[in-house]
This record gives structure tokens, sequence and C-alpha cells, in this order.
């Protein structure tokens, strides 16, 4: 290996989602996984909270005492009072900042967050099986419909879907029983991993109505004006943000998502030129639409990347996707890796983590969490070692 691509290796660091004390891997294992790093939050505190300092402080201790470093902080929650007023939410604007100023204290200096209206990343079927492969997360867009239209019942909702989906979804619903009903609400909206809220569907009606009159262009508009207050304060105590994109990367319940394509990601960065603004590029979130090419968005925004999330899906034509095995989907994986290990980053190595593993057989009696078994994401994270390190030998 030439000094060079041994650089070009050192560039990127394996990290590992933990959601603290009461995730059922343990640090331990992590450090066994292969994985250098953490990436975790105070999940206990509910969005617009000032997260404790000490509390902060215990979850780092807990970390360093397994040889392990708090690299990440995914995330601060994001209140929807900051997405549908931008820097007016006042209190919740506070609460953020003094978050993220107490991370920083505590050395946690990158920072993802999201900007999607009400619900964080959704699917539909949280064991969705692949021919002898495993279950894998999936979205499937007929039965968000079918949720959308008959189930969540929103006014309007048909206005959003062609006569093609609405036919289908009412075809498919027909055949549904009340318990299949029930276990797509529950996986819609009763809170994935890492979501900062769950609803009912009173709830999430009610919530909706609130974003009803927003569009594209004031979602947009909301997080350039966060982006002008918090961004500044970051670049003072050398903290990166790193906003992850929409999940799936389109419209959901007829309300606007503004980080989904090329265009969106410009606009993030345009808000406030700064180092400290920055993006998280999380290649099962953008590869979710087909007329995102990954590799040439890698190209164009590799400088401002500060974090990423390497996976893969499997798309279909009406918007459907899968988790797929990381060099099973519609994205290049290997030429996503090449073009982030071509980016300069002065010495600093780029935290990524495996993301979204398959629930393999071994682990379905066990207690996971939906989308972040073990022995998924191990095998997820040899792979993408594996060819960072053949890469890095080219």
């Amino acid at each position: 290996m030439t000094k060079d691509s041994n650089a070009h290796h050192q560039s990127m660091k394996p990290v590992w989602r933990w959601f603290g004390p009461n995730d059922p891997i343990t640090l331990t294992q992590i450090r066994q996984a292969g994985a250098d790093g953490i990436v975790t939050a105070l999940h206990d505190c509910a969005p617009g909270q000032d997260w404790p300092r000490q509390e902060i402080a215990r979850i780092n201790e807990m970390i360093e005492d397994h040889g392990l470093t708090w690299d990440v902080c995914e995330s601060i929650w994001m209140p929807d009072a900051i997405k549908l007023q931008g820097s007016a939410a006042k209190p919740e604007m506070q609460a953020w900042i003094s978050t993220m100023q107490a991370l920083a204290e505590a050395g946690v200096k990158t920072i993802c967050y999201n900007f999607m209206p009400l619900l964080d990343w959704t699917r539909t079927d949280l064991a969705y099986p692949i021919d002898g492969r495993g279950q894998a997360l999936r979205f499937d867009m007929i039965d968000f419909v079918i949720f959308d239209v008959h189930i969540l019942m929103r006014p309007n909702a048909k206005a959003d879907y062609s006569e093609t989906l609405l036919s289908a979804a009412h075809e498919r619903h027909v055949s549904m029983t009340e318990d299949d009903d029930e276990a797509l609400q529950r996986n819609i909206i009763a809170g994935l991993p890492g979501s900062a809220m769950s609803f009912t569907t009173e709830q999430l009606l009610t919530e909706i109505n609130k974003f009803s009159a927003l569009s594209h262009n004031d979602l947009r508009a909301n997080l350039t004006s966060f982006l002008k207050e918090v961004a500044p304060k970051a670049e003072e105590l050398g903290v990166h943000l790193a906003i992850h994109p929409d999940d799936p990367p389109r419209p959901l319940f007829g309300l606007p998502r503004c980080v989904s394509t090329a265009d969106d990601l410009h606009a993030v960065l345009k808000a406030h030129p700064s180092p400290a603004n920055g993006l998280t590029f999380c290649t099962g979130s953008l590869g979710a639409r087909l007329d995102n090419d990954l590799p040439a968005m890698a190209r164009e925004f590799g400088d401002h990347v500060h974090f990423a999330h390497l996976r893969n899906v499997l798309c279909e034509p009406d918007g459907s996707f899968h988790e797929a095995a990381v060099y099973e989907g519609s994205a290049d994986m290997v030429a996503v890796i090449r073009e982030l290990l071509n980016v300069s980053r002065n010495d600093a190595r780029l935290p990524y983590r495996a993301d979204h593993g398959h629930l393999l057989d071994f682990e379905t009696t066990a207690t996971v969490n939906p989308g972040y078994s073990y022995l998924g994401r191990l095998k997820g994270l040899a792979e993408l070692q594996g060819a960072i390190k053949a890469l890095s030998s080219e």
C-alpha cells in the first residue's frame, strides 16, 4: 500500500449506532463488531428539551470506558415548532443551541439532525422476507396509500396519488384484516428507532393540519433561518452540523420535504456557507429516488459530508423500496465509497456506519430494534470495511 492510499484508508472511521444503556446490543459487542466509535443521543429527552450536561457526561464516560469514542450525536431532535416557524421558535432554538454547546464541551463535535415534518424515517413493513436472505425493512407505496386513504382517512388524500395507485390500494385493502390494518398503523406512526415522536391516528391528523399551509419553499425558508442562527455558533464551537436527508425522499401526507435532491442539498449549503454547515450522506435515503445519482452527488458534495450512512435499497418504479444488502441494491456503493475516499479531510476521519441491517435467522427470537440487529449490521460493516480497504489499496 502506498503512503497516499494508506491516508485514504485512514480517512474513514467505522462507527455504530447505539441507543444507550437500554440498547440490547452492548458496547462490548459493538467494539467486537469492528467499530471504533459510537453514534448516539439522549433518547429519553423530548424535542425542545435542553439536554442535561451531567447525563451527557455519564454516557460519554460509559463509551470511553469501553475503549470507544462518542463521535456523532444522532440526533438532537428538531422540534416541529422550528420546522413551522424557523428561528422565530425562540425557546426551542435556545434549547437546541444549548444542547449543541453541551455536546461540544463533552467533545462531541459532529451533530446529525433532520428537518422532516412530523414523522422521521418511515416504513410500512418491518419484517419483509428476502428470499432466503433474512428480513428487511420495506416501504411499500401501495400499503402507504392504504394507510393514508383508508385508515388515516386524511381529507383530500386521494388527490396526491395516481389512479393506478388508488386502484391497487383499494384492491389490496379489501383483503386485509383488522389486524393487518393495526400492524400497518403501528409500523408507520408508532415510532421507529431513533424517531423523536410517535402518534395515534387522531394526533397525526391534528399535527398534519398544522403543517397543511406550509409549502416546500416555506419549509426551506424555515430551515435557512434555523441555519443562519445556529451555524455561526457551531463554527465558534468547532462543531460540524450534518443534516440527514428525508427518508423516504419525497412528500408524505401532502406535506413538503426539503432535503431530498441535489437541488435541496445546494440550498442547505447556500443557507450559510461555512465548514460547520454540512451533510449526512445517507445512501439509503437519497438512493430511494432513482433520479438521484449517488456517485455524482458524493463527488459534488463530498467536501461538505461530515457523516455517512452506508446502506443500499432496491427501488421499484412506483416508489416502493426495501433495504438490500450493501452491494445488491439500486445504488453503485463501490463508486460512492470511491468518491468519499477521494475527498481530502486534513487528517480527519469521516465517521461512517452500516445502517438498517437485515434480521438474520439467528436473531429472529432475540430482542432487537427494527433495522438495528447485531448480525445484520456486523455483516454490512464487514462488507463496507472490505471495500474501503480494497479501494484504499488501488
